[in-house]
């Protein structure tokens, strides 16, 4: 290891063990930055191409997908999550193998959980991305974390959440248990601990801002160093930020993006919610896959300009959206129409957000591609009902595990009813979420 590794973070070093080129992917991204609009638009146009010509070239998979390329871009055939649903080896694009590459899963939260691919110049741009535009804020990579998500409860997944959170400087707040108990143990660790900002669940900040706000508590006043919250994974409306602000002490920053295609949009200091065009081509497309115009809805698309190892092309990831354009040429979501998940709500009074169903579902999902789409809706204060759309039916060991994992992560003496359906039906915004309930 060279001298300069010395004087690394953390986390610069794990991506240096992990082949990651993040000084190279820093330098070329800010040199992407930079641009003025009107090269920067003719660069990711000539960008967009070459990697679309890159995968039709490398990757039979994809090749045949499409057939022969068409004259116009918009008559590119969008690909959706359950085309990605193949054995990992056999879409990657040549010469890539699975060792050569970053491998992630979904979450599943538009109703398709699948592995993807990114080439180690790709993870390493995403990285470059994101440090950026923390830095618009005042913080960065190696910025100390309050971080409200959830984690496995066992096994090798946990123990490497635990680790990243080591090497990323982030102290977790798991959001499956928010009774009041909880919640003031987390007042309490804002007292003893600095943290730098917020991030996580929009849904599970919300919860926790309205308790400090009915406890006559500011997190700023407890933990001075607090620059900012940012809300991710969920719509984060109006109302939310309002909450979220009183209940803080700090602004708040609204992220929107997908762990296969990165960020997608991210809330600048003067307000706007930029689109991130620097590592993505995105669309706005009616149902017949064409542009819309600013202001108008549509469904978002999205094309890796640089991920050589996986065919993200006109990729559609579940959302519908409007965008606008700014007065220097850059281009902002304007509105998003994502999911707001509901909360469980148990016989014992417990409280849980309805991700908390993703980790349920997890052990079933991980190396299982035998699912396509599933829901979790509560139809009772004690029971569940499973909705999945699977190629074949679920065994009794599978069905038992679902029943042990609901147990674990919310409590015992829980109902679960599995119902195998043909497919689950979508809202209007197109995106599923994991949970719903029917409880009033």
């Amino acid at each position: 290891m060279n001298g300069q590794a010395l004087f690394m973070s953390p986390f610069e070093l794990s991506m240096l063990l992990q082949g990651i080129p993040l000084r190279q992917a820093v330098k070329e991204y800010a040199s992407i930055v930079h641009m003025p609009i009107e090269q920067f638009r003719g660069w990711q146009l000539k960008q967009r191409n070459a990697i679309l010509k890159h995968h039709y070239q490398h990757n039979d998979w994809y090749k045949g997908f499409i057939g022969e390329i068409p004259k116009n871009w918009e008559d590119l055939p969008v690909v959706q999550k359950r085309h990605l649903q193949q054995p990992m080896q056999e879409i990657l694009t040549h010469p890539f193998k699975k060792h050569q590459v970053y491998v992630g899963n979904t979450s599943g939260s538009s109703g398709h959980p699948f592995y993807y691919a990114k080439d180690k110049l790709c993870h390493g741009l995403t990285w470059a991305q994101i440090g950026h535009l923390y830095s618009l804020h005042g913080i960065g990579l190696n910025s100390r974390q309050a971080r409200f998500y959830g984690i496995p409860l066992s096994g090798k997944s946990r123990w490497l959440e635990l680790a990243k959170d080591q090497v990323m400087n982030r102290r977790r707040f798991p959001v499956f248990d928010l009774s009041d108990e909880v919640l003031d143990e987390w007042i309490h660790v804002f007292q003893k601990s600095r943290f730098d900002y917020l991030y996580g669940y929009t849904s599970s900040l919300v919860y926790f801002a309205r308790y400090c706000i009915e406890k006559k508590v500011i997190i700023k006043t407890l933990c001075p160093a607090l620059k900012l919250c940012m809300a991710t994974s969920e719509v984060c409306t109006a109302q939310d930020r309002a909450i979220l602000q009183q209940g803080f002490g700090v602004p708040v920053v609204n992220e929107y993006g997908a762990s296969e295609a990165g960020l997608i949009a991210f809330e600048h200091p003067d307000g706007s919610w930029r689109l991130c065009e620097e590592l993505l081509y995105i669309e706005f497309v009616d149902e017949q896959n064409n542009p819309v115009c600013p202001g108008e809805s549509g469904r978002i698309l999205v094309t890796a300009l640089f991920n050589r190892a996986f065919p993200l092309i006109r990729y559609e990831i579940g959302d519908i959206g409007t965008w606008d354009e700014l007065p220097d040429g850059k281009r902002a979501l304007r509105t998003l129409q994502g999911r707001t998940n509901d909360f469980v709500r148990l016989p014992s009074g417990k409280t849980a957000p309805g991700l908390t169903m993703y980790y349920v579902a997890r052990s079933l999902l991980e190396g299982a591609d035998f699912i396509k789409e599933f829901i979790i809706v509560q139809t009772a204060p004690d029971t569940f009902q499973f909705r999945i759309a699977a190629k074949r039916t679920l065994g009794e060991v599978e069905k038992n595990l679902l029943l042990q994992k609901l147990h674990e992560y919310l409590e015992p003496g829980l109902n679960l009813e599995i119902k195998e359906v043909d497919h689950i039906e979508r809202p209007g915004s197109g995106k599923i979420k994991h949970f719903y309930s029917e409880l009033t």
